[in-house]
């Protein structure tokens, strides 16, 4: 009998190590180094007498190679997200903070995935059977044919789908910390478990053609819980996100083999479930105030979508020795940028007063476009002056004070226009991109942002004697 081996693995990043600590010296997370017996295996093959099987080698190209359709939810918020429809024989991993809407979602898609003549099973690890039809019935998906069990146990899991009458397309495992393989002698949840249960469904899955849909758990930072190697096992990772005090959520892809990262779908959330938002820059921009200073408008750009957010921005003196830098929906470290390239570049003194920035509908923008918008709102703030009500801002701000063109400038102020935008900030474009210009919007291309200061009234000579 071979011997048992322990070793000490952390929670948060995988790690392993040969002794336990307090802290994982790969991540300095605490108390999250837990014990695992492994049995230890004879070695074979590469050292012992048993040899491995010859593999098939194929050519890479193949005229006789089959292309299959994607299954459509007719979500389309979902779909973009993922590429145009989920692959079958995908495995997607998609995390979200506790009660943000994930399991609501998912249930959504799989019921309309049903009703479109595609067979579907939902397993659920946390909730009954009965829990899962109480939700069906409050989003009036009652009557739906889909197929549901309440089980942990992989191999039962894997049998089932095998063994299954119906033809199963999709298979939802909600959620995969709470699997279990019962050859390995440790709790549901951690590193080994989850990884070993996600490697055994995805290689059933994809053997078959089945598509799979894993719900994960996220961290107190918003990372999903497990080894980070559950995420290069899955074909694409998708994050929901968005502040239950508001009623946006954001699906988010952040890897996808199938299609483009940083895509993004809008949902707002309803007493009904999930609704789909087709148009999310006008709702983003349905209570803004135009005649209030420190407002600014950004043509953002989240994979291939144009998004119109408001930026806003308010400035106060500080009576405190360390001003205040609160952030919200955007980079705290960006924003420190901003204010000490204003300060130096501009003379734009900001240092001794409390800064608040806040990007409103809860959605977060991660792209550097977003510093003129910024920037312009900081000014506005500071001087209490209204920005021109009909003006969208974009462009990166480079650390000389330069402003630096981002990409895709033709397809921001087309959705400007859209939305009934007159005039753009914006960088200079290059001279091959000229011919590109929406000739519907009047465009002011700045190369430094004194131009910026001075196209939004700022005198950087008088700010040092009135304070401005």
């Amino acid at each position: 009998m071979a011997k048992a081996q322990k070793s000490y693995v952390c929670n948060a990043c995988g790690s392993v190590s040969g002794r336990w600590a307090g802290k994982c010296d790969a991540c300095g997370e605490w108390n999250t180094i837990t014990e695992e017996v492994v049995e230890a295996s004879v070695p074979k093959g590469l050292s012992g007498k048993k040899k491995g099987r010859v593999i098939e080698l194929v050519d890479l190209k193949n005229d006789k190679s089959a292309t299959y359709p994607r299954l459509l939810t007719r979500i389309d918020e979902f779909d973009r997200v993922t590429g145009g429809g989920i692959v079958p024989g995908a495995a997607i991993l998609i995390g979200g903070d506790p009660g943000i809407g994930k399991s609501t979602l998912l249930l959504q898609a799989v019921c309309a995935l049903t009703g479109n003549n595609v067979s579907c099973a939902y397993i659920s690890g946390e909730e009954s059977t009965d829990q899962i039809r109480m939700r069906a019935n409050r989003l009036g998906l009652g009557e739906t044919p889909l197929k549901l069990a309440s089980a942990t146990n992989v191999r039962d899991i894997l049998e089932t789908v095998k063994d299954s009458a119906n033809d199963i397309k999709l298979l939802i495992i909600d959620s995969i910390q709470t699997m279990f393989v019962d050859s390995i002698d440790s709790a549901p949840g951690t590193v080994t478990q989850v990884r070993t249960s996600a490697q055994e469904i995805i290689r059933m899955a994809k053997s078959r053609g089945i598509a799979v849909i894993f719900v994960g758990h996220v961290t107190k930072d918003g990372q999903i819980a497990g080894p980070r190697v559950l995420e290069h096992l899955v074909d694409t990772v998708l994050y929901f996100e968005g502040d239950r005090s508001h009623h946006f959520r954001i699906l988010r892809a952040v890897k996808n083999r199938f299609g483009p990262t940083d895509e993004i779908g809008v949902f707002e959330m309803a007493e009904g479930g999930l609704i789909e938002v087709a148009n999310p820059s006008a709702l983003f921009l349905s209570q803004r105030h135009d005649d209030a200073s420190g407002s600014a408008v950004l043509a953002a750009l989240e994979g291939t979508r144009p998004l119109l957010v408001e930026v806003q921005a308010l400035v106060a003196p500080s009576s405190l020795a360390s001003p205040r830098r609160s952030v919200l929906g955007w980079d705290n470290n960006r924003l420190a940028m901003i204010v000490a390239v204003l300060e130096s570049r501009c003379g734009i003194r900001l240092s001794s007063y409390d800064i608040f920035l806040n990007i409103a509908g809860g959605i977060r923008i991660n792209e550097p476009a977003a510093d003129l918008a910024v920037a312009a709102a900081l000014i506005s703030a500071l001087s209490n002056q209204p920005l021109p009500h009909d003006t969208v801002f974009f462009g990166e701000i480079g650390l000389a004070g330069e402003v630096r063109q981002v990409a895709q400038a033709d397809v921001r102020l087309k959705e400007s226009s859209k939305l009934g935008f007159e005039k753009a900030t914006i960088p200079v474009l290059a001279k091959k991109k000229a011919a590109n210009k929406n000739t519907a919007i009047n465009v002011s291309e700045i190369s430094h942002i004194r131009d910026l200061a001075k196209f939004l009234g700022a005198n950087p000579t008088a700010q040092a004697e009135d304070g401005f």
